[in-house]
């Protein structure tokens, strides 16, 4: 029953996403905003999709159980999903789950943006970790910690690549590497 309840919040939190993902792309879109990444974004949505497959067949099919570290593994649950609204919300509208980019917007510095450049992978990578964890299914553990790995690879280049191109991004966030924080853009000055 647990893991029903589990997973059943997940879902149901995913498919949110998905509506006000929509919503916003067609408010950007309606403002002159560009896609990019449209090559590499199925095989994120067969990934993500996978995940959730791949880990209910493991529970179920295997008779997995809650791990005897459940109360620390839910409880960072919970501070990933406070993270995840944190960061979706101080992206507000420009949020999205597709590269969408509004040519010459301000790059938005508020929240877990402050501190790092895309907190919102770091806390889905968070995720895909700690939920397979919940339930012992380390096999959807494994196996999607490495897709994810490879699909960030392509993702953030391809979103970084496309916010130097239509936004002051370098000029905001300098030149070091994705996931450092903005701290250190201080000492360069």
């Amino acid at each position: 029953m647990a893991f029903f309840v589990f997973i059943g919040f997940i879902i149901f939190q995913r498919l949110t996403e998905l509506v006000i993902a929509k919503r916003n792309e067609k408010w950007m879109k309606g403002k002159g905003a560009i896609e990019f990444g449209k090559g590499h974004y199925p095989a994120m949505i067969l990934i993500h999709t996978s995940f959730f497959i791949f880990f209910i067949f493991e529970v179920i099919y295997f008779h997995k159980s809650l791990s005897l570290y459940w109360p620390i593994l839910l409880s960072l649950f919970i501070f990933t999903q406070v993270m995840r609204i944190w960061a979706l919300t101080s992206l507000g509208r420009f949020w999205n789950t597709k590269i969408i980019i509004l040519p010459g917007a301000d790059i938005v510095k508020k929240g877990p943006y402050k501190i790092i450049k895309h907190p919102n992978y770091l806390i889905v990578t968070l995720e895909l970790i700690i939920i397979p964890l919940v339930f012992n299914a380390f096999f959807t553990f494994a196996l999607f910690t490495f897709l994810n790995i490879v699909i960030l690879s392509i993702r953030i280049p391809a979103e970084e690549r496309a916010l130097r191109e239509l936004t002051k991004y370098e000029d905001e966030f300098g030149k070091h590497g994705r996931f450092v924080p903005n701290l250190l853009n201080k000492c360069d000055n």
